[in-house]
């Protein structure tokens, strides 16, 4: 019977880049990810980790190393948040080309300016089409899990894709939760030994992200295209695969209370577990409500959202994020993949919880009930922002 450890959400993300082998961390500290890569330099340093830890000046760097590291063959981890994840932002779009398959957690952080070292989404809504796979986590043991879930689909030579990790800065990563680690055995059962189907060798030399002039340029960025969204299947086959050893299988969207509900919180990330309680009030007072949390963002499971919100009434969105001067991110997203179910399911869009100010189940509650009078009313216009005060 495995044993339940009462731990830090980011150490324990750091134990399931020791348990999955990893023979390169290339990092540089940020808030709120620091401890993750802190940890993993201290296994390295005691002998715990038979890896070669990269301490580097920056963010971008870090990822630039990376990139060297997985062209030679190595299997790579990584983390970082916020304005890290912006540094490092042109050499996601090298990895993801070069078909490099890295993995990468990210401590959701907000943006500046002004200054703020808290959780949102607005650094992950900035790298949404670097053509990075990612997932978001919403509690330490999807954090714990997701991880060697990520290599086991980055190598795989269907997909040969970079992983990134969300997490939400904060509201996860300096949590202390009860979890199930896995033992190396588990791990090394599940996560073969990294085979690169191409590496940098001076004794076979191979070219590796060489100039590509307008007459080949479309033709890569369509074999790119291709790839992310088949890998798909196999992102699903790893996450059952998982779900066979270990109990807990992941799917791209999780669903809760939805069987019989008219109307549906979508929630990404940690906010996800309080969406849930207010799930549960509402349900005992009659009202027929549902929650979706959204796990694969990249790529986006179209299909089978269109099939969960099938028959529904109501959907509110909640983004942590903004996009000045347009609508937000993932509602955007949500009504653009049901447009042909626009007559019977009417979408409406939040923005809340920014530069991680809390919400409550009362305030999801709010939420839903502005939901039905903005419907009622016939709205259609862009997300509104809760929370503000006078």
């Amino acid at each position: 019977m495995r044993k339940r450890v009462g731990m830090e959400v980011s150490l324990a993300c750091s134990e399931a880049a020791r348990l999955s082998r990893v023979d390169v961390v290339s990092a540089y500290p940020i808030t709120p990810q620091t401890h993750i890569v802190e940890r993993l330099a201290e296994m390295v340093a005691k002998g715990q980790l038979d890896a070669e830890f990269l301490c580097v000046e920056s963010e971008h760097s870090a990822m630039s190393a990376c990139l060297g590291s997985s062209a030679v063959g190595a299997r790579v981890f990584t983390a970082t948040a916020g304005q890290g994840l912006e540094l490092m932002h042109e050499v996601l779009y090298v990895a993801s080309a070069s078909r490099l398959p890295i993995v990468m957690i990210v401590a959701n952080r907000a943006l500046s300016a002004p200054l703020n070292v808290w959780g949102d989404h607005s650094d992950v809504m900035a790298v949404r089409d670097t053509g990075w796979i990612q997932y978001f986590a919403e509690n330490g043991q999807e954090a714990f899990d997701l991880v060697p879930c990520a290599f086991k689909i980055a190598e795989n030579r269907n997909v040969l894709l970079p992983v990134m990790v969300h997490m939400d800065g904060f509201h996860l990563t300096h949590v202390v939760e009860s979890l199930y680690l896995m033992s190396q055995e588990e791990v090394d059962s599940y996560l073969p030994p990294y085979e690169p189907l191409h590496s940098l060798n001076p004794d076979k030399p191979v070219t590796m992200g060489a100039f590509a002039a307008p007459f080949i340029y479309t033709e890569a960025k369509k074999a790119q295209q291709e790839a992310v969204r088949d890998s798909k299947q196999y992102i699903l086959q790893a996450w059952k695969e998982f779900g066979a050893l270990t109990g807990r299988e992941y799917t791209p969207l999780k669903s809760y209370m939805m069987d019989d509900a008219e109307e549906v919180f979508f929630v990404i990330g940690s906010f996800s577990e309080m969406a849930s309680v207010a799930v549960d009030k509402m349900r005992e007072r009659g009202e027929k409500v549902g929650l979706l949390s959204l796990k694969l963002w990249r790529p986006f499971p179209t299909e089978e959202l269109k099939e969960a919100l099938r028959g529904k009434q109501l959907v509110a969105v909640l983004d942590r994020s903004l996009s000045p001067g347009t609508e937000s991110p993932l509602f955007t997203e949500v009504r653009s993949s049901i447009y042909d179910m626009r007559e019977k399911t009417r979408v409406i869009g939040f923005i809340g919880g920014l530069g991680g100010r809390e919400l409550s189940p009362d305030d999801f509650e709010q939420m839903m009930e502005r939901a039905r009078t903005l419907s009622h009313n016939g709205f259609v216009g862009q997300a509104e922002m809760i929370g503000v005060r006078d």
